[in-house]
């Protein structure tokens, strides 16, 4: 997307942004695979008329506020989070909400700095008013949150929320054993629950297979229920709402236990 922007970039007027879809991969927002290939480029005009050209969607916004990626002008990240409510199912427009604010891991656990604030969001969404995609924005907004490490992650945040159980912590942190801190995707620190999400990409990288191996059996060793999803349990997760709702029963029967016994 990057290439096909600055192919582009010359045929921009003063007041003329990239936005949208175009914005969202260029800021690096993690759409839908089927937008990965597209070659329409969304160009938004600040003033004057609406972009007309072959493979161009123009938009007018008089309020939109540019960024730069690279050289590239583009509309802010809190903007382009809402221009998207209107191009994504709700869910995923939580999930790419999570990343705006969250950025992406490192190795070792730092992160790269998030795109924009909570803060600043919620002013984009003030800001955005009563245009399309308002309903969308205001179900998704109170779901955000920070420090989540990818799309299925919050999808399956989602799932749990929906049918009926607490919400689960993102990314709490677990000293475990040899001085380490682990930050399970999801949890429940009152019951030691931790549930784990595996991609296809768990299973066919061994060396990613052989560290989730380690940090399970480091959570084990801490007191921790480890359980672990896949894309199954986001497509129909019934057993793994069962699965979670037995555990947080069974942990908090044992705490109830061990306080009645606490010798």
């Amino acid at each position: 997307m990057i290439d096909l922007a600055r192919m582009y970039a010359p045929k921009l007027r003063e007041g003329q942004l990239f936005s949208h879809t175009t914005a969202a991969r260029l800021h690096g927002m993690p759409l839908p695979f089927h937008d990965q290939v597209s070659m329409t480029v969304h160009v938004t005009s600040v003033r004057g008329t609406r972009v007309r050209a072959r493979g161009v969607v123009g938009h007018v916004i008089p309020d939109a506020v540019a960024s730069f990626v690279e050289e590239l002008p583009v509309v802010s990240p809190a903007q382009t989070w809402c221009h998207l409510a209107i191009a994504l199912p709700p869910g995923y427009l939580v999930a790419v909400g999570d990343y705006v604010v969250s950025g992406r891991r490192l190795p070792g656990g730092a992160r790269t700095p998030a795109l924009c604030t909570m803060a600043e969001l919620g002013f984009a969404v003030l800001q955005h008013g009563r245009r399309r995609g308002a309903t969308a924005l205001a179900w998704a907004l109170p779901l955000l949150r920070s420090g989540v490490d990818s799309p299925r992650e919050s999808m399956l945040r989602l799932a749990i929320i929906a049918n009926g159980l607490p919400e689960p912590t993102v990314g709490l942190p677990v000293h475990v054993a040899g001085g380490l801190t682990l930050h399970p995707d999801l949890g429940y620190p009152d019951a030691l629950v931790a549930i784990e999400y595996e991609g296809d990409e768990h299973r066919s990288d061994t060396k990613r297979w052989r560290r989730d191996l380690r940090r399970i059996a480091l959570l084990e060793e801490a007191g921790w229920r480890v359980i672990r999803a896949t894309d199954d349990d986001i497509a129909d997760p019934t057993s793994l709402i069962r699965i979670i709702a037995a555990a947080l029963r069974d942990r908090a029967e044992t705490v109830v236990t061990r306080s009645r016994n606490p010798g």
